[in-house]
Protein backbone atom coordinates (compact mmCIF):
# COMPACT_ATOMS: atom_id res chain seq x y z
CA UNK A 1 0.00 0.00 0.00
CA UNK A 2 2.57 2.50 0.88
CA UNK A 3 4.62 1.69 -2.29
CA UNK A 4 1.70 2.32 -4.50
CA UNK A 5 0.86 5.86 -2.87
CA UNK A 6 4.22 7.04 -2.94
CA UNK A 7 5.06 5.92 -6.40
CA UNK A 8 1.66 7.84 -7.75
CA UNK A 9 2.48 11.10 -5.74
CA UNK A 10 5.82 10.53 -7.10
CA UNK A 11 4.83 10.06 -10.98
CA UNK A 12 2.45 13.11 -10.39
CA UNK A 13 5.19 15.48 -8.80
CA UNK A 14 7.40 14.45 -11.99
CA UNK A 15 4.63 15.40 -14.39
CA UNK A 16 3.59 18.52 -13.23
CA UNK A 17 7.30 19.93 -12.41
CA UNK A 18 10.85 20.11 -13.26
CA UNK A 19 12.70 18.22 -10.25
CA UNK A 20 15.89 16.64 -10.80
CA UNK A 21 16.50 12.77 -9.46
CA UNK A 22 18.62 14.40 -6.19
CA UNK A 23 15.66 16.37 -5.65
CA UNK A 24 13.23 14.16 -6.35
CA UNK A 25 15.14 11.10 -3.93
CA UNK A 26 14.71 14.03 -1.35
CA UNK A 27 10.91 14.55 -2.12
CA UNK A 28 10.53 10.31 -1.99
CA UNK A 29 12.04 10.28 1.52
CA UNK A 30 10.08 12.82 2.78
CA UNK A 31 6.81 11.18 1.58
CA UNK A 32 7.71 7.94 3.05
CA UNK A 33 8.48 9.57 6.25
CA UNK A 34 4.90 11.29 6.28
CA UNK A 35 3.05 8.18 5.01
CA UNK A 36 4.82 6.32 8.09
CA UNK A 37 4.26 9.07 10.38
CA UNK A 38 0.15 9.02 9.75
CA UNK A 39 -0.34 5.68 9.52
CA UNK A 40 1.02 5.61 12.80
CA UNK A 41 -0.19 8.06 14.37
CA UNK A 42 -3.73 6.66 13.06
CA UNK A 43 -3.37 2.99 14.95
CA UNK A 44 -2.29 4.23 17.98
CA UNK A 45 -4.92 6.83 17.82
CA UNK A 46 -7.70 4.09 17.63
CA UNK A 47 -5.60 1.63 20.26
CA UNK A 48 -5.49 4.74 22.27
CA UNK A 49 -8.90 5.06 22.04
CA UNK A 50 -9.94 1.78 22.74
CA UNK A 51 -8.18 1.54 25.95
CA UNK A 52 -10.21 4.52 26.92
CA UNK A 53 -6.27 7.04 27.33
CA UNK A 54 -6.65 9.19 24.30
CA UNK A 55 -6.84 12.02 25.79
CA UNK A 56 -3.19 11.06 27.84
CA UNK A 57 -1.78 9.68 24.97
CA UNK A 58 -1.98 12.97 22.71
CA UNK A 59 -0.76 14.58 25.91
CA UNK A 60 1.98 12.52 26.43
CA UNK A 61 2.80 12.60 22.60
CA UNK A 62 2.39 16.56 22.41
CA UNK A 63 5.28 17.05 25.19
CA UNK A 64 7.51 14.34 23.98
CA UNK A 65 7.59 15.70 20.53
CA UNK A 66 8.48 18.97 22.13
CA UNK A 67 11.81 17.48 23.18
CA UNK A 68 12.09 15.50 20.23
CA UNK A 69 12.13 18.23 17.68
CA UNK A 70 15.44 20.19 18.89
CA UNK A 71 17.34 16.66 20.36
CA UNK A 72 16.44 14.73 17.12
CA UNK A 73 17.19 10.67 18.19
CA UNK A 74 17.25 7.40 16.76
CA UNK A 75 14.78 6.07 13.75
CA UNK A 76 14.18 2.83 13.20
CA UNK A 77 15.38 0.91 10.42
CA UNK A 78 12.09 -1.00 9.46
CA UNK A 79 8.02 0.55 9.25
CA UNK A 80 7.37 -2.72 11.71
CA UNK A 81 9.70 -1.77 14.30
CA UNK A 82 8.84 1.54 14.61
CA UNK A 83 5.21 0.90 14.94
CA UNK A 84 6.05 -1.62 17.38
CA UNK A 85 8.20 0.51 19.35
CA UNK A 86 5.79 3.47 18.92
CA UNK A 87 3.15 1.95 20.27
CA UNK A 88 4.85 0.41 23.34
CA UNK A 89 5.87 3.91 24.21
CA UNK A 90 3.30 6.00 23.20
CA UNK A 91 0.55 4.00 24.75
CA UNK A 92 2.92 2.47 27.59
CA UNK A 93 4.03 5.48 29.07
CA UNK A 94 0.57 6.99 29.19
CA UNK A 95 -0.47 4.60 30.96
CA UNK A 96 2.54 4.51 33.65
CA UNK A 97 1.96 8.04 33.98
CA UNK A 98 -1.42 7.68 34.76
CA UNK A 99 -0.48 5.34 38.13
CA UNK A 100 3.18 5.93 38.97
CA UNK A 101 3.73 8.59 41.93
CA UNK A 102 7.59 9.40 43.39
CA UNK A 103 8.27 12.61 45.51
CA UNK A 104 9.95 15.88 43.97
CA UNK A 105 13.29 14.73 45.62
CA UNK A 106 13.57 11.87 43.14
CA UNK A 107 12.01 14.07 40.19
CA UNK A 108 15.17 16.55 41.06
CA UNK A 109 17.98 14.00 41.16
CA UNK A 110 16.42 12.27 38.09
CA UNK A 111 16.00 15.36 36.41
CA UNK A 112 19.68 16.70 36.90
CA UNK A 113 20.64 13.80 35.54
CA UNK A 114 18.41 14.05 32.47
CA UNK A 115 19.44 17.19 32.18
CA UNK A 116 22.90 16.34 31.77
CA UNK A 117 22.33 13.51 29.77
CA UNK A 118 20.42 15.88 27.26
CA UNK A 119 23.29 18.12 26.39
CA UNK A 120 25.83 15.57 26.04
CA UNK A 121 23.54 13.48 23.47
CA UNK A 122 21.73 16.17 21.41
CA UNK A 123 21.69 16.42 18.77
CA UNK A 124 21.81 13.02 17.42
CA UNK A 125 21.14 12.56 13.98
CA UNK A 126 21.03 9.69 11.64
CA UNK A 127 23.00 8.71 8.39
CA UNK A 128 19.99 9.56 5.97
CA UNK A 129 19.72 12.52 7.47
CA UNK A 130 23.64 14.21 8.96
CA UNK A 131 23.42 17.49 10.92
CA UNK A 132 26.58 19.00 9.57
CA UNK A 133 26.47 23.07 10.28
CA UNK A 134 28.06 23.28 13.94
CA UNK A 135 26.25 26.11 14.43
CA UNK A 136 22.76 24.68 13.97
CA UNK A 137 24.15 21.97 16.25
CA UNK A 138 25.04 24.51 18.59
CA UNK A 139 21.55 25.42 18.68
CA UNK A 140 19.79 22.04 19.13
CA UNK A 141 21.99 21.15 21.82
CA UNK A 142 21.11 24.77 23.96
CA UNK A 143 17.78 24.37 22.78
CA UNK A 144 17.48 20.73 23.86
CA UNK A 145 19.10 21.56 26.80
CA UNK A 146 16.87 24.30 28.00
CA UNK A 147 13.66 22.88 26.97
CA UNK A 148 15.01 19.91 29.32
CA UNK A 149 15.53 22.25 32.21
CA UNK A 150 12.32 23.46 31.74
CA UNK A 151 10.35 19.96 31.58
CA UNK A 152 12.14 19.27 34.81
CA UNK A 153 10.85 22.26 36.80
CA UNK A 154 7.26 21.60 35.17
CA UNK A 155 7.83 18.34 36.67
CA UNK A 156 8.49 19.79 40.32
CA UNK A 157 6.10 22.35 39.95
CA UNK A 158 2.80 21.07 38.77
CA UNK A 159 0.22 19.58 41.17
CA UNK A 160 -1.48 17.46 38.55
CA UNK A 161 0.51 14.16 38.41
CA UNK A 162 -0.10 12.71 35.23
CA UNK A 163 1.57 16.06 33.79
CA UNK A 164 4.17 15.76 36.29
CA UNK A 165 4.99 12.30 35.10
CA UNK A 166 4.87 13.39 31.45
CA UNK A 167 7.47 16.02 31.55
CA UNK A 168 9.62 13.53 33.41
CA UNK A 169 9.46 10.14 32.15
CA UNK A 170 9.28 11.96 28.36
CA UNK A 171 12.70 13.50 28.87
CA UNK A 172 13.71 9.62 30.06
CA UNK A 173 12.34 7.85 26.56
CA UNK A 174 14.01 10.85 24.98
CA UNK A 175 17.67 9.88 26.54
CA UNK A 176 17.08 6.29 25.71
CA UNK A 177 16.49 7.37 21.77
CA UNK A 178 19.60 9.86 21.80
CA UNK A 179 21.85 7.90 23.80
CA UNK A 180 25.20 6.28 21.95
CA UNK A 181 24.78 3.09 23.42
CA UNK A 182 21.29 2.11 21.92
CA UNK A 183 22.18 3.43 18.87
CA UNK A 184 25.39 0.56 19.22
CA UNK A 185 22.43 -2.09 19.97
CA UNK A 186 20.60 -1.28 17.07
CA UNK A 187 23.76 -1.21 14.66
CA UNK A 188 23.11 2.11 13.62
CA UNK A 189 25.69 4.90 12.98
CA UNK A 190 26.34 7.52 15.84
CA UNK A 191 27.86 11.12 14.83
CA UNK A 192 27.12 10.50 11.57
CA UNK A 193 27.93 14.41 10.88
CA UNK A 194 31.61 13.23 11.37
CA UNK A 195 31.23 10.80 9.00
CA UNK A 196 29.21 12.97 6.43
CA UNK A 197 32.43 15.15 6.53
CA UNK A 198 35.16 13.02 6.37
CA UNK A 199 33.52 10.88 3.54
CA UNK A 200 33.03 14.45 1.84
CA UNK A 201 36.16 16.05 2.11
CA UNK A 202 35.04 19.03 3.83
Amino acid sequence: MKKVVIDKTIKLIKENGNYTDEKLAEIKYGLEGLYLTISKLIIIALLAWLLGIFKEVVIFLIIYNVIRTTSFGLHATKSWICLLSSTIIFIGFPIICKYLIFNNYIKLIIGLILILFIYMNSPADTHKRPIVNPKRRLFFKYSSTFIAIIFVYCSILLNDNFLSNCFILSLLVQSFMISPTVYKIFKLPYNNYINYLANNNI
